[in-house]
Formats: structure tokens, C-alpha cells, sequence
């Protein structure tokens, strides 16, 4: 199962200070809005997600359809093939991307431990 690219939604209470934080670590911005409180992080091929204000725990995030530069990929598994997958596992399946659509969906999910996971696909 192929679910794109990866990285971790963190959830902060500075986004300012916490943008400061990552840079000392290698960390630059690749995208997103400071002033809309979220900002997209990479150092290499690490990518981290910083939000402020909008979510109550950090997220393991995928992308299907983007690499690690959330370039567009030619090929990828669709959200909604993803969901189906899943629910064919047996994964419940918490919100679920309209199976009646075409383009940007997402779904999310939790691991047994009650960590949110993410599949948000944007093209």
C-alpha cells in the first residue's frame, strides 16, 4: 500500500518560537502561511507540519500523489482506493473521503494507541 509522503502535523502553542526551534535544527521552510498559523518544515528528507491553533494532537500525515518536496507524482494510489483497502482490513475509518468523487479527499484514521493518522490527498 502506497501512501505517499510522509510527515509528522505537530501541533504548537508558538508557531513563531517553534518555527525558530526547527531552524536550529536544519529545518526550512518549504511551505505554508506564519500568518495563517501553519507552516510546512523540511530538513533533507524529513518533513514536519507546524499548526498552531488548529488541531489537539500532532498527526502522522500522508500524501498521496506528492514526493517529499510535495511535488506532484505522475503515478499514485488514490484516497479513495487507500479507504477501500483499509476498510477491507478491517481499519474503522473515522472521516472518509466521498467515494463518489474524483481529486483532493482525505480520510483520517488512528493506530490502536490513539494517534491520528491522516491520508490527505490534494490533487
Amino acid at each position: 500500500m502506497k501512501l505517499g509522503a510522509f510527515s509528522v502535523s505537530l501541533t504548537v502553542k508558538d508557531i513563531h518560537k517553534s518555527k525558530e526551534f526547527y531552524e536550529c535544527l536544519g529545518f526550512e521552510v518549504l511551505g505554508g502561511e506564519i500568518s495563517q498559523n501553519w507552516l510546512i518544515m523540511k530538513n533533507e528528507s524529513c518533513v514536519i507540519g507546524l499548526f498552531q491553533g488548529m488541531f489537539e494532537k500532532n498527526i502522522l500525515t500522508f500524501n498521496p500523489g506528492w514526493n517529499q518536496n510535495a511535488e506532484n507524482l505522475d503515478e499514485f494510489t488514490d484516497v479513495r482506493v487507500l479507504q477501500k483497502n483499509l476498510k477491507e482490513k478491517g481499519i474503522k475509518i473515522l472521516t472518509e473521503a466521498d467515494e463518489s468523487t474524483k481529486g483532493p479527499a482525505s480520510l483520517t484514521i488512528e493506530d490502536p494507541d490513539g494517534n491520528p493518522i491522516l491520508i490527505d490527498q490534494h490533487r
